[in-house]
């Protein structure tokens, strides 16, 4: 069995889901500043998204869940994930965004599981608040630990795909680091670097391990 495990905001999705999310209220500018400096590593990852969910309160959760099913998926990635699988592969999302956005998404990919945060609402209105499974800076290494040993795979293995700074923790238990798009940070710590907006790249890379 082999594992591969993608981000979801500009890697498996074309974009910031938080970034979408605070258009309607015009806070898109303020907002997308914030997770520039978080996903190249200058902001404390938890910090920043208390700080970006605060920013989106009182948006209507039917507003959110509207806006989330529509996201555009980065080019190449339905049919990438078929052809990881295909390959044998069990592919994951890890997302420090939303179920809201990941659990659509997966369904629509074909995706084996997806883990991600939860946006709080009361009322029908998003309160500011959010929890989960990815809110710190090396949630995902630990999830991708956990993982790997219950699925019985190994680091060598595994393929991880990312982006930002908060991808750091999974690359540090996989053979094969993809920063797709990426920042420099992650970069210096990928095996293969994809610099073009078209997932299908990842496919060639397994073929030729």
């Amino acid at each position: 069995m082999k594992l591969a495990v993608f981000d979801f905001d500009s890697t498996l999705m074309d974009g910031e889901t938080i970034d979408f999310l605070a258009a309607p209220l015009g806070l898109e500018k303020a907002v997308a500043e914030i997770t520039e400096r978080a996903m190249a590593g200058e902001l404390d990852f938890f910090k920043s998204l208390v700080a970006r969910a605060a920013l989106i309160e009182g948006l209507e959760e039917e507003k959110v869940n509207a806006i989330c099913a529509d996201l555009p998926m980065m080019p190449g990635a339905f049919e990438t994930v078929k052809g990881l699988k295909e390959r044998g592969y069990t592919v994951i999302c890890f997302s420090g965004g939303f179920r809201n956005a990941t659990a659509p998404a997966a369904k629509a990919l074909g995706l084996d599981a997806d883990f991600s945060n939860f946006l709080h609402s009361e009322g029908g209105k998003l309160t500011g608040q959010v929890g989960g499974e990815m809110m710190y800076s090396d949630a995902k290494g630990d999830m991708i630990i956990r993982i790997q040993k219950l699925l019985g795979v190994n680091r060598e293995d595994t393929l991880v795909v990312g982006d930002g700074a908060n991808d750091l923790s999974m690359f540090t238990h996989a053979d094969t680091r993809v920063a797709f798009c990426a920042k420099p940070i992650l970069k210096e710590a990928a095996t293969h670097c994809v610099d073009t907006k078209d997932l299908r790249e990842i496919l060639s890379i397994v073929d030729s391990l």
